[in-house]
């Protein structure tokens, strides 16, 4: 059996450290997010599509749909993440960590990426009997005088579709939906929040359930 000669193993780990660290400072498949230079793209791909999918459509209800979402919501929500000031769980879980280095100019390319995907088109997890629809429908259009909660239309448009602040909810995942509301209702894990707090403060489990079961079905607004 052929001995291979020290020299010969000091250069063949040379070799392999180089190419290591060649494909580390590939910055088209990097995963690195305190590289600035690294695209919002790449980013998206390699990073955050483990969690919200390669075209911002996640296909686990623990993690929201980010295509289509508004710019100004994406860009305050990773904000808040960076900053703590989000502590929902799931949040601090994954997204504290993620997020504790980007820059602002980071923050600002992965929301316009994200905001340019094409939204889902609703009904991901096919959640909810017609009569939850029909009641969510009710809810989203009309709101709930009994329990003080207004219009969800007033605003996140009449097709859910989001504005500014107001985040897209047509095609959200009805899970990841009741989740948000409790936070909201029953937590401070949100402070920013104050408006969807007091909307959110005496609506029941039952009517939560079901205006989140209606959201997932919306298509995109028509064009």
């Amino acid at each position: 059996m052929k001995t291979t000669h020290p020299h010969a193993w000091a250069r063949l780990l040379t070799v392999s450290a180089l190419l290591a660290l060649s494909a580390c400072s590939n910055t088209e498949r990097s995963r690195d997010l305190n590289n600035p230079e690294v695209s919002a793209s790449t980013t998206a791909l390699q990073v955050c599509s483990n969690c919200h999918g390669v075209k911002g459509v996640s296909t686990s209800p623990n993690f929201p749909n980010l295509a289509g979402q508004s710019q100004a919501y994406l860009e305050k929500q990773l904000t808040d993440f960076r900053s703590h000031g989000r502590s929902d769980p799931e949040g601090f879980e994954y997204m504290w960590g993620l997020s504790s280095h980007l820059t602002d100019g980071q923050i600002k390319a992965l929301a316009t990426y994200f905001s340019q995907l094409p939204p889902t088109r609703g009904n991901v997890d096919n959640y909810g009997t017609p009569e939850m629809l029909s009641a969510g429908r009710a809810i989203f259009e009309k709101g709930i005088e009994a329990e003080g909660v207004p219009a969800c239309s007033a605003c996140h448009g009449v097709y859910a579709q989001g504005s500014d602040q107001f985040p897209r909810l047509a095609g959200q995942h009805a899970d990841y939906l009741v989740k948000q509301i409790n936070v909201f209702k029953l937590t401070e894990q949100r402070p920013t929040g104050v408006a969807m707090k007091a909307v959110t403060h005496n609506i029941s489990s039952e009517n939560i359930m079901s205006v989140a079961a209606y959201l997932e079905t919306l298509p995109p607004a028509p064009k």
